[in-house]
């Protein structure tokens, strides 16, 4: 069955699954939904019995119902193949009382790697289908791991380009050395002055901005996106919810039927959507918690039903997750006003013009009822870091010690708890390595890996201990206003 997608701010327009991972942000500057979602459930008893690639293969069906059968089975072949370190993907190990949800042993290790191996080809059969010839630029602004996880995902793909803006100086040493040093003829890097939100808030100008468009069709070029606004993006991190009750089943450690909760360390709101997708399918969740840093404007949204972007910016030791705008929670905002398109319009407009908007109590209710929250700053993300390690010989990155100190601050409400781990501790080695102890003032990011592997027996991954010797070959910086400037510019080298 054809599965339908419109904007969250307009339901007037539909188009099928493929057309929109093509189009990736909708014109009138919404999100992707679809009202089948939630229509439908996945057999539970079926889908415990499956390891992760069938079940991908369920959850892809269910989302992308235009794909048959024998493309997404393709495309799961491929995505999930030797390309990771562990034949399970997402394997879930014990965490003291709690659960580990690994979502790192992909090639950029971090969670990105389970949706961003997977959109290039659900791209590739999209444009196929669409039989247009068209280029596709893959145009996306990231916190961190987005921008290496779809220059990997994406580099040297036919008939697409990928250009990725960070946010210069506000990611990690090993983020920032994953981008400027990938290979591919169809990349773009460039780094802006300013932070995230800034990034994301240009380039969903540019995916607005009608003359640039048109100038890029006339070339035979379109624009998509690799982030979690694309719907391409997202539905792939549904498995993983569904993988982890599998594995919690097969266990024995939980009954076919019996609540879990997940703990997500997130930003843009994209990781922990999935979650609720997942809950739409029919996975019992019980509380999804959203575990922000010091910018925690996702929890005083879940607290209060305010919504307000208009706050100090937090430079974190957890820089994946320091943004005041999360875009997805405008699709949940959709689900949980029942399909009101009109009111997601409007507190996006007031989001945009004034900076907030508050909920009504009946979307607050809904929301209060799925989803916890709480956050950590720095010095509890650092004790956590420290603590995991001497009590549990556990080493975790500084976006899952948020998820963890989160976690351990609530009361258990006696559900087998699962946090998701997002990324290699080894990504940000200097912040893990002084969280343990170790002064790391005199240290570029290659002592503190070496350090770090020292001081705990771990092995850093090959594949970022071999960013030691790779030349550095995007050195583009540039201000907010110049970015869509830098897209026009790729998009002629790329496809000239």
């Amino acid at each position: 069955m054809e599965t339908l997608y419109h904007s969250t701010r307009n339901a007037s327009r539909v188009m099928s699954s493929k057309q929109a991972i093509l189009t990736g942000i909708a014109p009138d500057g919404g999100l992707f939904v679809s009202d089948q979602i939630g229509t439908q459930s996945l057999d539970l008893s079926h889908v415990c019995a499956q390891k992760y690639h069938a079940i991908a293969r369920l959850v892809l069906g269910a989302l992308l119902g235009d794909y048959t059968a024998d493309e997404i089975a393709q495309c799961v072949s491929g995505a999930y193949g030797d390309q990771w370190d562990t034949s399970a993907i997402t394997p879930l190990t014990a965490l003291g009382d709690d659960w580990l949800l690994e979502l790192y042993h992909g090639p950029t290790c971090a969670f990105k790697d389970v949706a961003l191996q997977m959109l290039p080809r659900l791209m590739s059969v999209a444009r196929t289908s669409a039989g247009d010839g068209k280029n596709v630029m893959i145009l996306t602004a990231t916190s961190g791991d987005t921008g290496k996880a779809a220059l990997e995902g994406f580099a040297d793909v036919e008939g697409t380009g990928v250009t990725v803006f960070y946010p210069d100086g506000k990611v990690s040493d090993i983020q920032r050395l994953q981008m400027v040093t990938q290979r591919g003829s169809n990349v773009a890097v460039c780094g802006i002055r300013g932070n995230f939100d800034d990034a994301q808030t240009e380039v969903k100008h540019i995916f607005a901005d009608a003359a640039l468009r048109d100038r890029l069709a006339n070339a035979g070029c379109v624009l998509s996106s690799a982030n979690s606004i694309n719907v391409g993006r997202l539905v792939p991190q549904v498995t993983y919810y569904f993988d982890a009750y599998a594995q919690l089943a097969r266990a024995g450690v939980i009954m076919v039927g019996e609540e879990i909760d997940f703990c997500v360390p997130t930003g843009n709101f994209g990781d922990v959507l999935a979650g609720y997708y997942a809950k739409l399918l029919g996975l019992p969740v019980g509380r999804l918690i959203v575990a922000s840093n010091a910018n925690n404007v996702l929890t005083d949204f879940i607290t209060t039903g305010t919504y307000d972007r208009r706050r100090t910016f937090h430079k974190t030791i957890s820089p994946s997750m320091d943004i005041l705008v999360s875009s997805n929670l405008e699709r949940l905002v959709y689900y949980l006003s029942d399909g009101d398109c009109d009111l997601v319009a409007s507190y996006m407009k007031d989001l945009a013009e004034k900076g907030t908007y508050t909920v009504s109590d009946s979307i607050l209710r809904k929301l209060q009822s799925s989803f916890g929250c709480g956050f950590a700053d720095d010095e509890a993300t650092r004790r956590t870091i420290r603590s995991t390690w001497e009590e549990l010989g556990i080493l975790i990155d500084t976006h899952t010690a948020v998820g963890k100190a989160v976690l351990d601050a609530r009361q258990h409400a006696g559900r087998q708890r699962v946090c998701l781990s997002t990324a290699s501790p080894y990504k940000f080695s200097a912040d893990v390595l002084a969280a343990l102890g170790t002064d790391v003032a005199q240290l570029d990011g290659f002592a503190c890996m070496d350090a770090l592997q020292k001081l705990t027996g771990t092995v850093a991954p090959t594949q970022l201990a071999g960013l030691r010797t790779a030349p550095e070959r995007h050195t583009d910086v540039c201000d907010q206003n110049e970015m869509n400037a830098f897209v026009e510019n790729a998009c002629r080298r790329v496809f000239a």
